[in-house]
């Protein structure tokens, strides 16, 4: 547009010059037409000549001067003309700029100018080669770098004005520089524009001036020193009121305290409790004297303008973290409802499963084909169940349970454990299949392998035989299932178990006389079943002797070793007293010629045939 202006003013230049020539050109010729003239005509007719020739003149001077007249207003009617053109070129050039910066203020943000924290006013257009984010963050900290000075004075805000831009001035430096575009954009003109935003300025510097001036800085000095005596005496009343306290807590050991126990077992005793006290004392004075600097240095820090800001950082590391666990806690209270919500129900579950449990190990409720014994062992693996569900339920509820180091903590844990238990999730299996296959119960007694003995315990994981030794060997269930294992209880009270053992007698005493005191000797047995009745076996004819095996049935399988202790007793004492030999140990006989080994009556009976 400037240049737009400069070539009109040259085009009109040109004109008048134009003119003017045209003009000169004339006034040449007639005067140098007339000076001709007079040297050739004569004398005698001067005067006639000179009339002609003004007259001449005149009209030739007349017509030139008509011809320039005309040439100079056409020349004007084409430079009004050419100057509508570019007025009007350059309205509408304007109009289309101002529609098109009416669509983009829909969208488009200006930039703030930021002094001390607080918008001054926007800037929309670029100028030059900077952005008008940039223009902004110089000019903002222009403004707050100059405003901060102590020597400060509003009143050397001026403006400068040129065909292009204004410049809003303090002394000799440029704050701000506007153009017909910030104009454009604000849809004020620029002159309007200058002066409100030079207010502004002004007002601003007037705030700097009663934040940063020397007034401000004495009376910042003066608060600064108060709070400090202030904090120390605060300091020195804290400490003294702690030496109190424990002054007061030492006398306490002789007065109110007392011994902390457990029925026979002291689990505190006075001079514990007041080294805790003490301990107590000194972490609370600790906290209370943080506490202390922590609301006075911000306070400090926010008596100077210079450093409120990090009288506000400071004070935010405080705060923060505080308001961010208050506004967690709070925000976290639906969760928490939920999470005990799931949890009551499921303690409640549980307690119905063990009340069911119990009512059947008692024979209050009786389920077809489920056994008492599995009603705890069911219980228990109800109750895993139902505590896993609500493990899973309750997970997606607890803090930072959607995050990856969450959930690579719980992943890692999952990985460890089923590295590392592999045991005892094998011993966990075995005992659930001992428990439902029922091979043994609590007090049954038992051989496993080499281990004899009653049942003692039996847990998920392990089995515990308590040997007729008082010995208690703990089984791992794993072990259990892989081993032979004898019952002597299951059936004891319903058919009764029988016992039984060996005896060895020479061919020459009777096997009915063998039998007759081996029954006896069974029945005479404390702990050994008169009926069904004790039977003999002949088990054995060896080359010496013949082994016979007494049958006697008891139910008191417990007892078993003080049983075949007493019944071998008795065999001894009946075939001693009937003069009967037991052939164990072994023995060698020499028999003599033809002798013949054989009961008495089969001797005579062969002697009386002979």
């Amino acid at each position: 547009m400037k240049i737009q202006r400069l070539f009109i003013l040259y085009l009109g230049v040109l004109c008048s010059i134009s003119v003017k020539a045209q003009i000169g050109e004339v006034i040449r010729d007639i005067f140098q037409g007339e000076k001709d003239s007079t040297i050739v005509v004569g004398k005698s007719h001067v005067d006639t000549v000179i009339i002609n020739q003004d007259s001449l003149l005149v009209a030739q001077l007349q017509q030139s001067l008509e011809e320039a007249r005309l040439n100079e207003a056409n020349l004007r009617l084409e430079f009004e003309q050419f100057k509508f053109n570019i007025m009007a070129s350059d309205s509408l050039k304007r109009r289309k700029q101002r529609q098109f910066i009416d669509s983009l203020r829909r969208t488009t943000h200006g930039s703030p100018v930021m002094v001390d924290g607080d918008t001054l006013f926007y800037l929309y257009a670029k100028k030059g080669g900077q952005s008008a984010a940039q223009r902004a963050q110089e000019t903002g900290e222009l403004i707050e770098l100059i405003g901060k000075k102590i020597n400060l004075d509003p009143n050397k805000v001026y403006v400068e004005n040129t065909d292009i831009f204004s410049d809003i001035m303090y002394d000799s430096e440029v704050l701000v520089s506007f153009t017909d575009a910030d104009a454009m954009w604000e849809g004020v003109s620029r002159d309007s524009l200058v002066a409100n935003r030079k207010q502004m300025v002004v007002s601003q510097f007037q705030k700097m001036k009663r934040q940063y001036g020397i007034w401000r800085m004495v009376r910042s000095v003066i608060y600064c020193l108060l709070v400090l005596i202030a904090q120390y005496l605060l300091y020195r009343l804290t400490c003294w009121g702690f030496v109190k306290i424990e002054k007061k807590i030492l006398t306490l050991k002789d007065t109110t305290l007392k011994s902390i126990k457990i029925q026979s077992y002291e689990i505190l005793d006075t001079e514990k409790q007041v080294a805790l006290l003490l301990v107590a004392s000194r972490i609370v004075k600790f906290i209370i004297i943080i506490l202390q600097l922590l609301i006075s240095l911000p306070i400090i820090f926010g008596i100077f303008p210079s450093t409120k800001g990090f009288a506000l950082q400071l004070l935010g590391y405080f705060l923060v973290p505080i308001k961010k666990i208050v506004l967690g806690v709070i925000g976290y209270i639906p969760n928490l409802i939920s999470i005990f919500v799931i949890w009551y129900a499921t303690k409640w579950l549980v307690r119905l499963a063990r009340y069911v449990a119990q009512e059947i190990e008692n024979g209050n409720l009786t389920i077809k084909n489920f056994f008492p014994e599995w009603a705890m062992p069911t219980f228990h693996i109800v109750r895993i169940l139902l505590y896993t569900f609500m493990v899973a339920m309750v997970y997606k509820y607890l803090p930072g349970s959607d995050s990856g180091v969450f959930q690579g903590i719980s992943v890692f844990i999952g990985l460890i454990i089923s590295l590392g238990s592999s045991t005892l999730i094998a011993n966990l299996m075995a005992g659930l299949v001992i428990t439902f296959m029922r091979p043994f119960r609590v007090g049954d007694r038992i051989k496993l392998n080499d281990t004899m003995g009653d049942i003692i315990e039996k847990t998920p994981l392990v089995t515990r035989v308590k040997t007729p030794k008082n010995e208690i060997v703990t089984v791992p269930n794993s072990f259990v299932m892989s081993s032979l294992t004898t019952n002597y209880s299951s059936s004891a009270q319903e058919y009764g178990l029988i016992i039984h053992t060996d005896v060895t007698f020479g061919y020459e005493v009777p096997w009915q006389q063998v039998h007759q005191l081996m029954v006896q000797a069974a029945l005479a047995t404390p702990g050994i079943e008169a009926e069904p009745r004790p039977f003999v076996l002949q088990t054995k004819l060896d080359d010496w002797y013949v082994v016979y095996q007494i049958n006697a049935y008891t139910r008191h399988p417990e007892q078993m070793a003080g049983i075949y202790s007493n019944l071998h007793a008795h065999i001894q004492d009946l075939f001693h007293e009937a003069g009967i030999e037991v052939m164990s140990p072994h023995f060698m006989g020499v028999r003599q010629n033809d002798q013949v080994i054989m009961p008495d009556e089969f001797l005579q009976k062969k002697e009386k045939k002979a």
